[in-house]
């Protein structure tokens, strides 16, 4: 048992690092950004079919109009935690950076949102297709977030942009500054949805949502059940914050499941996916992580 205790110990550090990673936390800070329009959204699904459990239905148009609102925030999640974690990155960055010489956090922010517009929206006759701008989305939200502000780090360190004399105002100057990068971030995502698109007659969002579909399966069962919140727990009791090590890497498929639920109630189907926000707050945490609350209730 001793072993097994130096053993964690000696690990301490690198979990440590780990749950101190930029990216991992560029993850947490995108979604704390972005939580008030989850949590407004969610009113509107409550006005919409919390009232069914009483036998009241909405007739079909004025339902429509009460989710108008969730289809336009939450329905589009994707487009803003890329822009949120791309924010979060980029002020990383720009630490690493001299204080006259720094990434423009707006630009990243447009460039991040172009990006993913282009890789996860299908143009149909008449209109465009926004369903991979929702939680199916997100990893590819992810992707183009890690990778715009080094993007941006390199040229800006590098002094790849164009300069402007003196005498040019400054919100101008940094227009032209941040213009070779921008070209460059939406340019290479440009290109990989060409490749991706003829590869495979499908957008980016749609690809990385059927290679991880195993993952999202097996997240969704006893096993994988045990392992997420065993591991958030284990690092609790080494002494890392364990939703921060853990959390990042599963929010994707816990709101992507929320979204699934959603539309198979919508559909008169039971909601079958297990794993999500409400799933972990309520049920796994409820409490507190370890069962705190059983814990202080028992000691008092």
């Amino acid at each position: 048992m001793k072993s097994i205790i130096k053993y964690i110990e000696r690990m301490k550090p690198f979990f440590e690092k780990v749950a101190a990673n930029p990216y991992l936390t560029a993850i947490r800070d995108g979604f704390v950004a972005v939580m008030p329009v989850i949590l407004f959204s969610s009113l509107f699904i409550l006005v919409a079919y919390v009232p069914n459990i009483w036998g009241f239905h909405w007739p079909k148009h004025i339902e429509e109009i009460i989710m108008k609102v969730y289809t336009f925030t939450m329905g589009m999640i994707a487009v803003y935690i890329s822009g949120t974690v791309t924010k979060s990155l980029t002020d990383n960055k720009n630490i690493k950076l001299p204080k006259t010489n720094q990434i423009n956090v707006i630009s990243t922010f447009i460039a991040a949102e172009s990006a993913l517009l282009i890789l996860a929206m299908n143009p149909v006759k008449d209109g465009i297709n926004i369903d991979m701008l929702g939680t199916k989305g997100l990893i590819a939200s992810f992707l183009v977030a890690f990778i715009v502000p080094n993007i941006y780090y390199v040229c800006i360190k590098n002094n790849i942009t164009i300069k402007m004399p003196p005498q040019v105002p400054g919100n101008i100057a940094q227009a032209f500054k941040d213009m070779i990068p921008f070209a460059l971030s939406v340019s290479f995502f440009w290109i990989i949805d060409i490749l991706v698109r003829h590869l495979t007659e499908g957008n980016l969002a749609e690809l990385v949502t059927i290679l991880l579909s195993p993952l999202f399966t097996a997240a969704n069962g006893y096993l994988g059940f045990a392992v997420i919140f065993g591991f958030i727990a284990f690092f609790w009791f080494i002494g890392v914050h364990g939703p921060s090590v853990v959390g990042p890497a599963v929010v994707a498929i816990m709101y992507n499941n929320q979204a699934e639920n959603l539309r198979l109630f919508r559909e008169g189907q039971h909601a079958s996916f297990a794993l999500t926000q409400s799933t972990q707050d309520f049920v796994a945490l409820m409490g507190g992580t370890g069962a705190t609350y059983n814990v202080l209730n028992h000691t008092c």
